[in-house]
């Protein structure tokens, strides 16, 4: 059973989330708050697999409630997926190097939030397509002064050819297709990049790939 904790300003829209999240059967809500400062007890509390996280809230912001769950030792198991009306690209970008996990606009089909929890609780990273595309353009529009690769010198070519797609958007099935690999094998190279990265999740390799100059602006 995946344990959610909800945290959303309101009421509403948590009652609904329980509904669609516990659907079928193996997800259960442990727990609700309604400010990111309640929302900090309430996951100290009961521990969860995966917190849904609103960003504009009362007292503390899910960004900030999102910074201080992962900088927790004893909560490393717990994963952050921020679920939000707002798709501007700050809050993308300070939601992926605040830590979280994944991040969907709350216009999410019911059955795509419920296996974006369960990608989440299985630790791996998960960002919308729209988000993603919002993302790599900005990415790619960002002024850029320098560009360090000192990263990209620590693998080899085939690993840089499979970053070089993490950061296209692709998902491990794509990039076994377009690389010709199996799927297998493309799941370990890039588990084998978050070890070498020192990445979180697979969000922070889709920026590290723009960083680095692997992918250059606009050839997305």
């Amino acid at each position: 059973m995946i344990r959610v904790v909800l945290v959303d300003d309101q009421e509403l829209v948590r009652t609904g989330l329980r509904t669609l999240v516990e659907h079928d059967g193996d997800i259960a809500v442990v727990g609700e708050a309604e400010t990111g400062r309640s929302g900090l007890r309430r996951v100290r509390e009961m521990r969860p697999d995966v917190v849904l996280m609103d960003i504009r809230m009362p007292d503390l912001d899910g960004l900030e409630a999102t910074r201080q769950i992962v900088a927790d030792a004893a909560l490393a198991d717990v994963r952050v997926l921020v679920l939000t009306t707002f798709d501007e690209d700050e809050h993308v970008f300070e939601a992926i190097r605040a830590g979280a996990a994944g991040y969907l606009l709350k216009d999410v089909s019911p059955g795509d939030l419920r296996a974006a929890v369960r990608v989440v609780a299985a630790g791996e990273s998960l960002l919308a397509p729209s988000v993603t595309r919002t993302v790599m353009r900005s990415l790619a529009s960002a002024p850029r002064t320098t560009t360090d690769d000192a990263p990209l010198r620590r693998l080899t070519e085939r690993e840089r050819e499979v970053l070089e797609q993490v950061g296209r958007g692709l998902s491990n099935e794509e990039i076994a297709r377009v690389l010709f690999l199996s799927p297998a094998t493309a799941r370990t190279y890039v588990s084998r990049l978050l070890t070498k990265l020192d990445a979180r999740d697979r969000s922070q390799l889709v920026v590290l790939a723009y960083e680095t100059g692997l992918i250059a602006p606009g050839l997305a």
